[in-house]
């Protein structure tokens, strides 16, 4: 799901990524964090709390959205992306979170760019769960 074009360039928008979140998803990020918050774990407490039902680990959405900007960026991300973001929406076991990205600023430097990106995640309802912007310094790419 890389980019397709060798060129980057302000305004462009970034391929598409969708991700089906699951319980079982949900179960093995709390197993793997040792986040065992029951309003992740446990529908009865979650309602109990006002939350109709059991949300997803912020981080665990984070981490998708990691996934998608290395599956975009390459080593580049993981080398040193970073990721700034305001959660809207909690997630919940069984949407689709469809996330997507746009560039809005390159700054050229001698050895590298620097491209900034608006990231959304939405999920399958429409209703935003995530903004922010990433940063890379992209050094792969022509950029124009």
């Amino acid at each position: 799901m890389s980019l397709s074009s060798d060129k980057i360039f302000e305004g462009m928008s970034l391929p598409e990524f969708k991700k089906k979140v699951t319980q079982e998803s949900v179960i093995r990020y709390a197993e793997a964090s040792g986040d065992h918050n029951p309003i992740h774990l446990d529908t009865e407490f979650a309602a109990r709390m006002g939350l109709n039902g059991t949300v997803v680990h912020g981080m665990l959405v984070l981490a998708f959205i990691s996934l998608y900007l290395t599956t975009v960026f390459g080593a580049d991300w993981a080398a040193g992306g970073t990721l700034n973001v305001k959660f809207k929406e909690p997630a919940r076991p069984g949407d689709v979170l469809n996330i997507t990205g746009k560039i809005n600023k390159l700054v050229k430097q001698e050895s590298f760019t620097t491209v900034s990106c608006d990231i959304l995640c939405r999920n399958n309802r429409n209703e935003t769960i995530i903004t922010g912007e990433a940063t890379v310094k992209q050094k792969e790419r022509y950029v124009i």
